[in-house]
């Protein structure tokens, strides 16, 4: 029998950006599949539309929580799957195979875990694409020059979240980087990467790369590597941010799903 995949999504207050992550969910042709959902008590609706679609929805609660990792941890906790995958609310699979491609690579690579690639998009029209992630192959030290897979689209086997722990909580914007360094730097898991576009991201009006937040993110980055005990270079948080400037060269005018 094919593995059971949990995907988890965690929310709050997003009424107008959900049907779209919950509609690629249910549509996905993997059968063997627990959809969960974390929401943070909203107000604005988004409960409302979760119950509209609760014949395909396994796990559901709305309850007060610390913060989009704090749901996340959540939804770990109450998974079945054996892979574990996390969709935002703000994002959505491109198509209905995403998860058995997802699944097929990792039985075939026998790998721990697996990413692809990303595309953002402009919150009114997703056909739009603003930047692309475009991952490329594996190679652990690729950490050291500032790479990181897109978080949405990476898949793990449940025994890492039990071996080695969820999110740090300690994070407040870096949680998802610092945990796949642990788990793919600090712990060598083995990894595979699905050469294909699988994610839209919406973007927001106002850029998250500003300066302030930019400067947050790199402290964070930093204790990332302290916290875990391995060591990275000088010009390892250089980089990171000039990956994503790179990401907005050239992308195509739009894509259809």
């Amino acid at each position: 029998m094919k593995p059971k995949v949990s995907i988890i999504t965690v929310c709050y207050n997003a009424a107008s950006t959900l049907e779209d992550t919950i509609r690629s969910v249910i549509s996905q042709d993997y059968e063997n599949l627990e959809y969960i959902i974390i929401d943070g008590q909203s107000t604005d609706g988004t409960v409302e539309l979760i119950k509209k679609y609760s014949k395909s929805i396994k796990t559901f609660i709305s309850e007060p929580d610390k913060g989009m990792y704090d749901a996340l941890n959540k939804g770990i906790g109450m998974a079945n799957g054996e892979i574990i995958g996390m969709l935002n609310s703000d994002d959505f699979y491109i198509d209905s195979k995403v998860i058995s491609e997802i699944v097929s690579l990792m039985d075939s690579s026998h790998a721990d875990a697996a990413y692809a690639n990303l595309f953002y998009v402009d919150q009114k029209d997703t056909d739009k694409i603003v930047r692309k992630w475009n991952s490329g192959p594996y190679k652990r030290k690729k950490f050291i020059y500032g790479w990181m897979p897109p978080h949405p689209t990476f898949f793990v086997k449940k025994e890492l979240y039990e071996k080695y722990g969820g999110f740090n909580l300690a994070f407040k914007s870096a949680a998802d980087y610092e945990l796949m360094l642990r788990f793919l730097y600090k712990h060598n898991a083995k990894t595979s990467y699905l050469p294909k576009f699988i994610v839209k991201m919406r973007v927001g009006g106002m850029s998250n790369a500003n300066l302030i937040n930019r400067l947050k993110a790199n402290r964070e980055d930093k204790l990332a590597w302290k916290v875990n005990q391995v060591k990275h270079r000088p010009y390892t948080f250089l980089f990171k941010p000039l990956r994503k400037i790179v990401q907005y060269i050239a992308p195509k005018a739009s894509v259809r799903s």
